[in-house]
Formats: structure tokens, C-alpha cells, sequence
């Protein structure tokens, strides 16, 4: 009697002990799952996400007018593999991109500067393009125009096979037709970005769409050490002076909102933006007689502008004569960047070091006197 009882507690006690390793057995499994993928810090991009996986990547891409949802999930799979089973849900791009349709010339200067424009088939807005390789590629016949980004020819689209769809999202915004093509649309919302860096670091990104992920890092490290000098330089001067930005156009003045990047650029370059206290980070539509209430007695005025010649206070004065109301006009502080002949756009995205050398050289010119500027320069 004893010996079977023994027995029993013996068989119990093993039944015990193979229940609660199966159970620990679970756990541990289950905690593996729940790590599975590396993800891949972002130090300043606040909209994207990436988590690489054994046979895929993951990019997820936050909705800028609501962080709190997804605007879209990408699964990155290398071409030359077999498409892996059991994908989570989201869309399926298989990399390297070897016949995108650009909508943007932002991003064609970004991939020229990776050495990836063979991978560029198409393009937008050829007219806004300051590429001569992109224009001589379209002449040649090897990139085709898909005409205006607003309402691109889907016909030329179709019988461009593109393998990616490059553009820029917009709120509540629809694609039409192109949204209904069987082609992924990577939405590339790095410009609501805050931060001249956050916006700087989607390169790493696009690099991995273009098989030039390691080029694309070293770019952006680069780009990251020469900023935060640039930065730092400027963190101990005593005055900051006053600015603000852009021109009336037609009834409205709209003006970078204090969480842009331009925003933040002024503040890191050392000066106090007058529209500092909007919290948008698009720009933002006011009246004449607001921006000059504010900005009156700015001491830096900086423009931007297209046009076949250099603005000048003639000109200015010319084109609406209020504006000679302003301090910065009467002292001869108005900078201008004529991008109908500079590359403003296509670079300062994606570099915004450039941008901030010379806004530090415009604000504290003692800093760089030697300094030859890239974009802004004094008006005649």
C-alpha cells in the first residue's frame, strides 16, 4: 500500500513538472515571437518606423495628422528571393526599385546623389525638374513625362510598368486612378516632418527602395555630425536677432509655422523667428496687416522666390510697396534665394547643413566671414 502510494506521488510530481516546462515552454516561445525582427532606431524622424526581419523588412509610416493611426505599412522583400508566406498585412514591395515613377525633384536629387537614377523611369512636373541628367534621360527617351503630379496621364503611367510610385500624401487626400493601378504608392510624407534632421533621416529609406541602404547611412551620417557642429556653434551667442520669411502671395502671407522645419532651422542657426509661437508645421495662411504687426521691426527679412532675374528693393518695392513699411527694408536686411536659378529645393531636404551655414552666415556673420552663400544672398 505505501510502495503504490509512493508510486502515485512520484507520477504526480513528474506530471507536475512536464506541465509547468510545457507552460515555461510557451512563455518562452511566445517571448521569442514577440521580439522576432531588429528594430532600426530613427534618432530623428518621428513618422517612421522599420524593423528588419529575417525575409523581410517592415516600414511603418505614422499618419502626420494623426499619430495615433497608421498611414501605411510596407513589406520590403528582396526580389531575387521566393515571396515568403504568412506576411503580415500590409504592401508588398519587392526591392531594389528598378522602374519608379518620381513625383517629386526632391527625391530624384536624392537619388542621383546615391548613384540610383537608373532606377528613375518616370517623372512629374518636368518643368519644376533642375536636373540636367533627368532632362537629358527624357530627350533620350530613357525617363518618361507623366505629365502634372496633380493629374498625371495614367495611360503613359500603364505603359511605363513602373515596379514603384513615389509621391507625396496630402490629408484625406485620393490618388484617382493611379491609387487604383496594381503598383505600390510609397507615400513619402518626410516633408510634415518637424525637424530639418527628421526629415533628412527618411533618406535611409529610400535607400533600402533603391538596394543603396549602406550609401544612403553614411550619407545621412554625414549629413547628421556636420548639422549638430553647425548647431553647436551658435549655442553660446549672446544676440539673436529677429526674423521672418516669405512673400505675400495674392490675398494671404503664408508663413512657415513654428514647428517646421524652417522654424526650427532659424532657431538652431541662433536667431528668435517671429512666428515662433504657431504651433503648425505647415505653413500657415495670415493677413498683410498681421505679419507686419509682428514683424515690423525684424531685423532679417528672408525670401524666396522664381523668376528669370535677381529680385531687387526696386522690384520689391515694385511688386506690392507696403512692404517697404518694414525695418528690414529700410535697412537693407532682406536676403532672397532665387530658386529659378538655384537648387534650393532638390538639395535642402535632404541637407539641411547647407541651408543652416547660411542662415548662421546671414544672422551672425562674424561666425563665417569667408563664407561664400550657397542660397541666400543680400538684395541689390
Amino acid at each position: 500500500m505505501k510502495k503504490q502510494w509512493w508510486v502515485n506521488l512520484s507520477l504526480w510530481i513528474i506530471a507536475c513538472t512536464f506541465l509547468l516546462s510545457a507552460c515555461g515552454g510557451r512563455r518562452y516561445m511566445q517571448a521569442q515571437l514577440s521580439e522576432e525582427g531588429d528594430t532600426l532606431q530613427m534618432a530623428y524622424a518621428r513618422y517612421l518606423t522599420v524593423v528588419k526581419h529575417e525575409m523581410f523588412t517592415q516600414v511603418t509610416v505614422r499618419n502626420p495628422w494623426d499619430s495615433t493611426r497608421i498611414l501605411h505599412t510596407y513589406l520590403l522583400v528582396d526580389k531575387h528571393r521566393v515571396l515568403p508566406e504568412g506576411l503580415p498585412e500590409g504592401t508588398v514591395v519587392r526591392i531594389p526599385l528598378e522602374r519608379m515613377l518620381v513625383y517629386s525633384s526632391v527625391h530624384c536629387s536624392l537619388f542621383g546623389e546615391l548613384q540610383a537614377l537608373d532606377a528613375v523611369s518616370g517623372v512629374c512636373d518636368l518643368s519644376y525638374i533642375r536636373m540636367p541628367q533627368i532632362h537629358e534621360r527624357v530627350r533620350a527617351g530613357r525617363v518618361a513625362d507623366v505629365g502634372s503630379s496633380m493629374s498625371p496621364d495614367v495611360e503613359r503611367v500603364i505603359a511605363l510598368h513602373p515596379d514603384g510610385i513615389l509621391l507625396s500624401p496630402f490629408e484625406n487626400g485620393s490618388y484617382g486612378r493611379i491609387g487604383q493601378l496594381d503598383v505600390p504608392l510609397i507615400e513619402c510624407a518626410d516633408y510634415m516632418e518637424t525637424s530639418p534632421l527628421g526629415r533628412a533621416e527618411w533618406m535611409r529609406f529610400y535607400g533600402m527602395l533603391v538596394g543603396k541602404e549602406q550609401e544612403a547611412d553614411s550619407l545621412f551620417s554625414q549629413v547628421e555630425r556636420e548639422y549638430e557642429a553647425l548647431r553647436r556653434s551658435v549655442e553660446q551667442v549672446e544676440e539673436k536677432p529677429l526674423v521672418f520669411a516669405e512673400l505675400k502671395q495674392g490675398s494671404a502671407w503664408y508663413v512657415p509655422g513654428g514647428k517646421s522645419t524652417t522654424g526650427q532651422l532659424y532657431a538652431d542657426a541662433g536667431a528668435r523667428y517671429v512666428f515662433g509661437y504657431i504651433s503648425e508645421s505647415g505653413s500657415v495662411p495670415l493677413s498683410f496687416e498681421t505679419v507686419y504687426d509682428r514683424a515690423r521691426h525684424a531685423d532679417f527679412w528672408l525670401i524666396k522666390y522664381n523668376q528669370s532675374h535677381d529680385k531687387t528693393y526696386a522690384g520689391l518695392e515694385q511688386d506690392y510697396r507696403p512692404y517697404t513699411g518694414f525695418d528690414a527694408f529700410r535697412r537693407k536686411t532682406v536676403y532672397g534665394c532665387n530658386t529659378g536659378r538655384i537648387p534650393y529645393y532638390e538639395e535642402s531636404p535632404f541637407h539641411p547643413e547647407y541651408v543652416l551655414k547660411d542662415l548662421i552666415a546671414v544672422f551672425h556673420p562674424g561666425l563665417f566671414p569667408d563664407y561664400q552663400p550657397r542660397y541666400f544672398t543680400p538684395l541689390e
